[in-house]
């Protein structure tokens, strides 16, 4: 599970510089043309913000701080997939496009057809493996959960909108979106929307670090793609003025649990300071309502 974070992370660096990067040379150098360069560089940030996702997952020691990653990744993966089946006509496939787009365009469909099979099949594998989860020791601050299930809802009900019926839904977007582009971020929304929902469940400090990383980048690139191509939006939408907000309330969320889970680590190295030595009959007690973290 760990080396398939570490591809995939790969696999979305790469795409986000196609995007992010390059946003106006996306009919040579992507598997379809993204217009207008504002979807371009959405795409792209929210690539990189996945990279964190996934390498920060991949970094965790124990199961339980890095799974959720996995359910984001193969919700999105298998998304972008039906997307692609729906308006294959949009991809560069045909013999008119250069020989090199046409290996980033299959490469593009090998991959989302490939990484969901092996998700599946690698937690049936991580699930076998023995042990049990570590105890939530340190919770989220109750207006944190709050924020971060009220994310969650506007994320899924958005990203389900944008999937299902993409040319109304789309039409309230910020800015214009094609059918198929409002799939794509459609795609994204529902994948970021589990990773808050996920979030909320686990309520966990330590358990949310990777989620963390990836919200506080993608809002950080989010605002860089504004500032950029911010001209593509329309200020007179309230649709608009929602995605600010959003993106502030995820920065937030992003900051406020990375410097949590600093402190919990913090804690619970000096938790591991008190304990008496191996073979001694000494016993410390932990702190009121915090059960001894284990090694």
């Amino acid at each position: 599970m760990r080396a398939l974070l570490v591809v995939a992370g790969v696999l979305v660096f790469l795409a986000g510089v196609q995007l992010f990067v390059f946003p106006l040379r996306t009919d040579r150098w992507f598997a379809w043309t993204v217009d207008p360069p504002m979807t371009a560089v959405f795409l792209g940030a929210a690539y990189w913000s996945s990279l964190a996702f996934e390498w920060a997952a991949a970094r965790r020691r124990r199961w339980c701080d890095a799974r959720i990653s996995v359910p984001t990744v193969f919700v999105f993966t298998t998304l972008t997939l039906v997307a692609t089946l729906v308006h294959v006509d949009r991809f560069h496939f045909g013999p008119e496009h250069q020989l090199g787009t046409r290996v980033v365009t299959w490469a593009w469909l090998v991959v989302y057809a490939v990484v969901p099979v092996l998700m599946v099949v690698l937690v049936v594998v991580q699930a076998r493996v023995p042990g049990v989860d570590r105890p939530r020791t340190h919770a989220l601050p109750s207006w944190v959960r709050g924020v971060i299930a009220a994310e969650a809802v506007l994320l899924l009900v958005v990203g389900t909108g944008l999937f299902v019926v993409p040319g109304r839904v789309g039409s309230w977007w910020p800015w214009m979106l094609t059918p198929l582009t409002a799939r794509a971020v459609g795609a994204w929304c529902i994948g970021l929307g589990v990773a808050a929902a996920h979030a909320w469940y686990e309520d966990d400090v330590h358990r949310l670090r990777p989620a963390a990383w990836a919200f506080l980048v993608f809002a950080v690139l989010q605002a860089v793609a504004l500032a950029r191509h911010g001209e593509a939006l329309d200020p007179g939408r309230a649709s608009t003025w929602i995605y600010v907000a959003f993106l502030a309330s995820a920065a937030l969320i992003g900051v406020v649990v990375l410097v949590g889970a600093s402190r919990a680590d913090r804690d619970d190295a000096r938790i591991v300071d008190l304990r008496p030595p191996a073979g001694s009959d000494g016993a410390v007690d932990a702190p009121p309502g915090r059960p001894l973290p284990r090694r």
